[in-house]
Formats: C-alpha cells, sequence, structure tokens
C-alpha cells in the first residue's frame, strides 16, 4: 500500500474519533478499500496457506513453485503468504483469484501439481484437482459447476466468527484488517465509552474466560478497574502448552492485528497503559508475524503514546517464554513475566488486586479476547443471540485423533459433541469403534459414547462431570488403551510441575508409579510387587482427593482427573490391567506376551533377525521360538511377519 494511501486510512480512524462520520462513511472507505482487503483484484491473485500447518504439509515448496512460475511465464500476480482457513488435513492450500471472478480455493496442492493448476485457472479453466470451493460475492462473478466453500462438510455446521478473516487475509497487513472492518471497533470504543462502559458491555455480553475456568469477563475486568493503582497491567495468555490443542497459535498466525485489537480495548477497558502478550519461544511464525503486526500499528499509530490524537496512550509488549504447562495458571505466568522461575502464588490476593510487580493485572487467553472486538462492534445482543442461556458465543476446538476431518474449528456454544464429531468431522476414521473424547489434558475430562449427546456448555459439562478444557478435542478408537493414556497424562503432569507444593510434586510422582505398575509385568525377583500394585490402586482415589484439594493451582488440582475419569468411565479396563495383567488394545508393551504359531512359521528368520534383544530361537526353514523371559514385548517381530505366524496372548 503507497505511504498516500497509508496516510489516508489513518486520517480516517483519526476522523472516526473526532469527528464520528458515521456509517455513511465507513461504507465509502469500505468500498474504497475493497482493492487492499481482497473483494476485487487488479491483477491475479494467489494466497497460500502458509501458516505452521501449511508449512508442515508442504507449503512452503508449493509457494517456491508458484513464484518460480510466475516468474518463467513473467506473469504480474500478487503472491501471499497467508494463513490457516481452520481446514489443516487440506493443506497445502492455495486460493486463486482472478480480476472480476470469486477466489476459488484448491486442497493438497503439492508443488508438482502448481503447474498444471496455474495453467487451467489463469485460462479460466476449472482444473480437475481438489477443490474446497469458491467465495461467495455479490460484487464477483461466480465459477459455473464450482460449489461454494461454505456448503463443504468441514465447514457447512460451523459458524465462523472468530475464524472469519483466518486463512482470507493477509495476516501482516494492516491495511487490509483495516479494509475488513479492523480497529474501527478500537477507535470506536476509546471514542465513545468510558472504561467502566466497556466493562459493562463485555459482562451484558455474557462472555466468559475460554481457557476453561468460565468465569464472566467483564467482572474479572471489573475488579482490576476498581482497584485503585498507579500502574495497571493487561496479559495475554498466548502459552497454549496443552498438547492436544493449537488454535490460538494458528488464529495468531492468520490473523494476528485481530489480536492486538482486542488487547488494547482490554487494557483501555482496565485503566491500563502496558499490556503483554506471553507466547510460547517455539511459536516462532507466530512471534515473527505477531512483531511484525505491532510494527505496523505502531506505524499508524495505533499504539503507543497519544493513539489516533485521542489522548489514550497503550503499549504493547510480545513478551517471550520457555514452554512451561504451569504458565498456563495466572501466578506463575506472571511470575514468569517479572523474570523469575514460573511458580504459582497462592489466591488471595487475586491478580485483579496484586498482580505483575504488586500491581493490579488481568489475564485472559487468546480465544477470550478474540471476542472481544466483535462485542464492541456488534454489541452485546449480538453475542447473547448465539449460545445457550448460559453459555453465550462461539467455541474454538483443535479436532484430532481417529477423525476423517481434522484442523480447527469453531461451532456455537450448544453443539453437541455427536455433531462436532459426525457433521464436521466426518465420522471416526477407522475402521474401529469410537471409544471416547478427550477434552484436554488439563481437563481431563472424558467424553463417552453415552454422553455424546452433550451440549458444548459450562453447566452441561459439570452435570455429565466433565470440564470444557482449553480446547482440545481429541477422537480415540477402541485401540487405545485408556490406562496407559492415564498414565501418559500422570507423567506429563509429574513432569511439569513446578514443585512448589509438596501435593503435587510427590503425589503426582506416587500416582505415576502406581500407574506405571498397572502397565508392566510383574518381575519375579520381586514376590511383594503384586501386593504394592493391588495397595497402590487401592489409595489411588483417595491419594487423587488429597491432591485435588490441597494443591496450589489448577496444574495439581486437576493432575488426577485423567484417573478418575478413567476409573469412572473405564473401570473394567483397569480391572483387567490389575488383575487379568492383560491389555485388550495390545498397547502396554510389558504386559504382552508373543508367541509363534509353529504350523503357520516358514522358518524365514525375518522374526530372529529384527529382534532387539536376541529373544527368539531357530534355524532357518524350521519353525522358531520366542523366549519369554527375555521378550520385552516390542512387538517387531508381529510387525515383520508376513505369514502371521506371531501371536499376542
Amino acid at each position: 500500500m503507497s505511504s498516500e494511501s497509508t496516510q489516508d486510512v489513518r486520517n480516517f480512524l483519526v476522523d472516526q474519533i473526532l469527528l464520528d462520520p458515521g456509517r455513511d462513511a465507513a461504507v465509502a472507505l469500505k468500498k474504497q478499500l475493497s482493492y487492499i482487503s481482497g473483494d476485487r483484484v487488479h491483477k491475479p491473485m494467489i494466497y497460500v496457506g502458509m501458516a505452521t500447518c501449511g508449512r508442515i504439509a508442504g507449503a512452503e515448496k508449493t509457494f517456491k513453485a508458484i513464484k518460480a512460475y510466475l516468474s518463467d511465464h513473467q506473469i504480474d500476480a500478487d503472491l501471499v503468504e497467508g494463513g490457516c482457513n481452520g481446514f489443516c488435513q487440506a493443506e497445502p492450500i492455495v486460493d486463486i483469484q482472478l480480476p472480476g471472478k470469486a477466489r476459488l480455493s484448491f486442497s493438497h496442492i503439492t508443488d508438482d501439481l502448481v503447474q498444471p493448476l496455474l495453467d487451467d485457472v489463469l485460462n479460466n479453466i476449472i482444473p480437475d484437482m481438489p477443490a474446497l470451493g469458491q467465495y461467495r460475492s455479490q460484487l464477483l462473478q461466480q465459477w459455473e459447476q464450482m460449489p461454494f466453500i461454505d456448503e463443504h462438510p468441514y465447514f457447512k455446521h460451523q459458524h465462523k466468527v472468530l475464524l472469519e478473516l483466518c486463512g482470507v487475509i493477509d495476516p501482516v497487513s494492516v491495511s487490509a484488517y483495516i479494509a475488513k472492518g479492523g480497529y474501527w471497533a478500537f477507535t470506536d470504543t476509546i471514542s465513545r465509552y468510558t472504561p467502566a462502559r466497556v466493562c459493562d458491555i463485555i459482562e451484558n455480553s455474557g462472555l466468559a474466560g475460554r481457557g476453561g475456568g468460565g468465569y464472566s469477563t467483564g467482572k474479572k475486568w471489573r475488579l482490576a478497574l476498581q482497584t485503585t493503582s498507579d500502574q495497571k497491567y493487561f496479559v495475554c495468555n498466548a502459552v497454549e502448552s496443552d498438547p492436544g490443542s493449537y488454535m490460538n497459535r494458528a488464529i495468531i498466525e492468520s490473523n494476528p492485528h485481530r489480536l492486538i485489537e482486542a488487547l488494547l480495548i482490554a487494557t483501555y477497558a482496565i485503566g491500563a497503559t502496558k499490556a503483554f502478550i506471553f507466547i510460547r519461544k517455539e511459536f516462532k511464525l507466530a512471534i515473527e508475524r505477531l512483531e511484525a503486526a505491532l510494527e505496523q500499528a505502531r506505524a499508524y499509530g495505533i499504539t503507543g503514546h497519544h493513539i489516533l490524537d485521542s489522548g489514550v496512550n497503550i503499549e504493547v509488549v510480545v513478551k517471550k517464554g520457555a514452554r512451561a504447562f504451569v504458565c498456563g495458571e495466572e501466578t506463575a505466568l506472571n511470575s514468569s513475566i517479572e523474570g523469575k522461575r514460573a511458580m504459582p502464588s497462592s489466591k488471595p490476593p487475586y491478580p485483579s488486586e496484586s498482580g505483575l510487580w504488586s500491581k493490579p493485572t488481568i489475564v485472559n487467553n487468546v480465544e477470550t479476547l478474540f471476542n472481544v472486538p466483535l462485542i464492541m462492534r456488534n454489541g452485546a445482543e449480538w453475542f447473547q443471540s448465539s449460545g445457550t442461556d448460559i453459555s453465550k458465543g462461539t467455541k474454538l476446538f483443535t479436532l484430532s485423533g481417529s477423525v476423517k476431518r481434522y484442523g480447527t474449528v469453531e461451532v456455537p456454544m450448544g453443539t453437541t459433541f455427536g455433531d462436532i464429531l459426525d457433521k464436521v468431522g466426518g465420522g471416526m476414521s477407522s475402521d474401529k469403534e469410537f471409544k471416547a473424547i478427550v477434552l484436554g489434558i488439563n481437563s481431563g475430562s472424558y467424553i463417552t459414547k453415552d454422553i455424546l449427546d452433550t451440549q458444548v456448555d459450562f453447566d452441561a459439562l459439570k452435570n455429565v462431570g466433565a470440564a470444557l478444557g482449553s480446547g482440545a478435542f481429541v477422537v480415540l478408537d477402541q485401540g487405545v488403551c485408556m490406562v496407559d493414556l492415564a498414565r501418559f497424562f500422570t507423567a506429563f503432569f509429574k513432569k511439569e510441575s513446578c514443585g512448589k507444593c509438596i501435593p503435587c510434586r510427590e503425589g503426582t510422582a506416587r500416582m505415576l508409579e502406581v500407574m506405571e505398575n498397572a502397565t508392566s509385568r510383574p518381575s519375579e525377583n520381586h514376590s511383594f510387587q503384586t501386593l504394592e500394585r493391588f495397595k497402590g490402586v487401592m489409595q489411588l482415589k483417595g491419594l487423587a482427593a488429597v491432591i485435588k484439594d490441597t494443591s496450589l493451582c489448577s496444574l495439581g488440582k486437576s493432575s488426577p482427573n485423567a484417573i478418575l475419569n478413567t476409573l469412572k468411565h473405564f473401570k473394567e479396563e483397569f480391572d483387567t490391567h490389575l488383575f487379568e495383567r492383560k491389555c485388550a488394545a495390545n498397547v502396554c508393551t510389558d504386559l504382552r506376551i508373543f508367541s509363534i504359531d509353529v504350523e503357520a512359521c516358514t522358518g524365514c528368520t525375518a522374526c530372529f533377525k529384527k529382534c532387539p534383544v536376541d529373544a527368539i530361537i531357530g534355524s532357518p526353514r524350521y519353525p522358531h521360538f520366542i523366549v519369554e523371559e527375555k521378550c520385552i514385548g516390542c512387538g517387531t517381530c508381529y510387525d515383520v511377519c508376513k505369514f502371521n505366524a506371531v501371536l499376542i496372548k
């Protein structure tokens, strides 16, 4: 965008504060900037999904191939490194828009498909390639016999609000974001509303924290606003250390300006002048795009001193930290920002009264903040129009596991988990039957077959003994061992424990010891191991209750959830491990006993050669045998046998 047009847009934002030009001026500006936003183009525009999921799928090679094609054919076109539209399974995704025509979106475009794709589309021919569809537009000519992208099975049952611009606009183009209505909510907020009024609007909307707690966001902000202090802080928690979710990282990579705008409004609402975005240093692409967006916002005068001549001062800082699950707890996160070890503090006082450097501080996660500009632009009633009586708005999930379609999804609160699995995800990806949905490692909650009709709602989940969590949605089939999964969760919590409080530090270690005993074969030289195993399991519930009641932070309090929910929903599986020393899913390697069917064995020696511990004996062309005392249950012999001669007892 030229410097003249940049200044024009900045002047508009200033005028919006000082003069309040109203809807006519807004419509005029939107029409003027329609080329910048991508609604219309003067020359071919090619958009490549270059978020982390796209890069993993090979989007960088696709991008280079497109760049080489344009150079070789001397074609003047805009090539954009874009974000993720949410359908991670379809990556690499390439969108193409020709002047006067609707935008097309194609999936699984690897570098070898670039030439035939561009040869056809640039000549107004629909290629015979996987297509997600075309975007609807009242301004542009539609392609014949091309379905609309919002009719695709993956998107059809979603309600895109937070993801509306993800995978659509250039993530690091402030002009494109403003042309789509970006920063208008912020300028409107600081020109029309007092901080107290902003807190009222957010509270009346019913927005609740999306980090898992579900506490009213507006009430939380008001606590900080009403606390007298010479300095206040607002912190965005973008750590996202739950192994089952990545939607916050995806939306930062795809629309960083939305997060900046949200943070500006939130910081203004509590009377603060400084905000931090705390993000994992491993999220290199998200950090790169976030810092680029912040630099642009400063250049436009949207952040910093005397913002857009309004007298409002807000500084936004990106704070990079190491991956630590405990930083999901707000007091531990604040300690990390202060340069201290990430360890939680007892509450009260709450951070809204005494947080960063003992000053009033509010911490919200990325998804919670992404709702704020939309509420301020459209009103509290608009936000209340979707969702349930208790839980308003939409919810983001990272849909993964044994499901046909996976990625980042957005559904209205009130949608059932069964509908997300079947309608959005397309059902199970394997022949194995559905077993459960895991709602994140921090909640340890399972949605089983008998409660699949449960709604995405804070109270509905409480009624079935579950919690929403941070947004993970991992689908499990019958091939998963729930006892082994609970052991994995417990090992994760033990590793992530900061060690400050004894219940968490020692309790997670003891729970892991019990789980490892339950999933391992007893040794012959330990005569009391069976007794210890039974004793440990009998003490699990009592131990879990003590840990939940006495741990300092939510990490410790939630650490027993996976074990307790396994005992609740899959007790027979636990009993099989405990009493019969068997794993029905054949996942627990220490409980697997392998043998060779001498009638089926041809003596090919494949298993003999591959066994890592020399537990197989035999001669070529004669049946082989497994020495159980040496076998470690790795299953290599089972995998390499071509004659189905290796059996699992």
